[in-house]
């Protein structure tokens, strides 16, 4: 039986869906506590609060969004479908890791240590291997 029809990827998957929404919520509850993946530091000044607190809305519902597809995806869509939002969520992942590195010039790791697993578990599902 090839892995991708094994129950245990949708768990994996699943897994990993849990993972963004509590990434999302944490952002939206939390703008500080989600800028430690970052390795910023809350701003002092009022007007960079505000900035910091509405971006880190933007983001914690991007993730929240990103685990409820992949949620939706897991129990009611195909594999392959699953295979390529768990792609696109590595990507996001890559992405902000990316961020990291060229803007604030540490803390990619943080989004790089899991952001392939994702990817290539999406790949896996996606090519029904």
């Amino acid at each position: 039986m090839p892995i991708s029809q094994s129950p245990m990827p949708r768990f994996a998957a699943c897994f990993f869906a849990t993972l963004f929404v509590g990434f999302g919520v944490n952002a939206m509850v939390n703008p500080e506590a989600a800028l430690s993946f970052f390795e910023l530091k809350y701003p002092l000044l009022q007007d960079q609060k505000n900035i910091v607190d509405v971006l880190s809305m933007v983001y914690g519902v991007r993730d929240i969004f990103m685990g409820v597809a992949i949620f939706a995806t897991a129990y009611f869509g195909t594999t392959p479908a699953l295979g390529w939002i768990l792609v696109a969520a590595g990507a996001c992942a890559g992405v902000d890791g990316w961020a990291c590195k060229t803007i604030v010039g540490q803390a990619e790791m943080n989004h790089w240590g899991y952001a392939p697993v994702v990817g290539v578990l999406g790949l896996v599902l996606a090519a029904g291997l």
